[in-house]
């Protein structure tokens, strides 16, 4: 339905991806736990693992993230509010790669790009640190995280493994390739 020139009423923002800074770990905190609770098939982590944290850690967490050079937090806003997360981190083994997780957008603001804004700015952090290759997992039947992955020109690697040690869920390793981007 189109829009009279001027109007905003119904009409969402668009998606602004930003680093988190280290004074908001409360709000990452319940973020994350919003994450936890809405796709708990989607990580590792489970929601009561991530409740039980005390403050400092979670403190500790998003200052590591804020500040470091070998990890990014990401969030995703729309009109004031946080609608996503991702976390990217240097392998602590291997320099040459990145590891993006906690990928998240809020039921809400899904299908209006956030996701990939999300995923665009772990892409370009990935490539700013000389990175060779950024790596996920994604569980598997998610079809709408697994297309957007597919879209951005991650491959399949590996056999899918389990989401958590005893867990029926298997999650698909997958990879890009940074040199081919």
């Amino acid at each position: 339905m189109p829009y009279p020139l001027g109007s905003t009423r119904n009409v969402p923002s668009t998606p602004s991806v930003r680093r988190l800074t280290r004074h908001e770990w409360r709000e990452y905190r319940n973020l994350r736990l919003r994450a936890l609770a809405d796709s708990p098939a989607a990580f590792a982590t489970t929601l009561a693992e991530a409740a039980a944290r005390r403050d400092a850690e979670w403190s500790d967490q998003v200052a590591s993230g804020a500040e470091s050079r070998s990890e990014i937090a990401l969030i995703a806003e729309m009109d004031s509010q946080l609608v996503g997360l991702a976390w990217s981190r240097i392998d602590d083994l291997d320099p040459n790669r990145v590891h993006l997780y906690q990928m998240w957008v809020d039921p809400d603001f899904r299908g209006l790009g956030a996701g990939r804004e999300l995923l665009g700015a772990a892409i370009r952090w990935a490539v700013s640190v000389h990175a060779r290759v950024i790596v996920l997992s994604v569980t598997r039947g998610n079809s709408a995280a697994m297309h957007l992955y597919k879209s951005a020109g991650f491959e399949a690697i590996g056999d899918p493994e389990p989401l958590r040690p005893g867990s029926s869920l298997l999650i698909q390793p997958m990879q890009l390739d940074l040199r081919a981007a």
